[in-house]
């Protein structure tokens, strides 16, 4: 046999080289991905469909918590996002589009808030004055 036969044979042709590194999706991995995206919806139905907590906002923010767990879930399950793929450039770029949009929001409600105070009349100012 040549080489490129004894290659062939055992597999070393180049196009099924598999990385030790990478990140290898399962059928269980995606089922409890799944299982865990289940559980992270019905819990936040639960909670506004029966009232379980006493006030909206507090509910809003505990749906909020279960969103960001969610992201995180499917980031990592369904999307196979950690520190090994690609040369953890992918997380990379993660971390830096988190950054930016937080930068983004922040930065935009400070500025919001900061033009509602200093932009809206007093109540000094709103009195109708009357001509002597």
């Amino acid at each position: 046999m040549s080489g490129h036969a004894q290659d062939l044979d055992h597999g070393h042709d180049g196009h099924g080289e598999h990385d030790d590194n990478a990140y290898h999706a399962t059928v269980r991995g995606y089922v409890i991905g799944f299982l865990l995206s289940l559980v992270l919806t019905a819990i936040p139905f639960w909670l506004v469909m029966d009232k379980v907590l006493p006030s909206s906002s507090s509910t809003a923010l505990v749906i909020l918590g279960f969103a960001a767990v969610q992201i995180v879930v499917h980031m990592v399950y369904f999307l196979h996002m950690n520190t090994k793929v690609e040369g953890g450039w992918s997380m990379l770029a993660l971390i830096f589009t988190v950054v930016m949009v937080v930068i983004l929001l922040a930065g935009s409600i400070w500025v919001m808030y900061h033009l509602n105070t200093n932009m809206m009349p007093s109540h000094d100012m709103t009195e109708v004055r009357t001509a002597p």
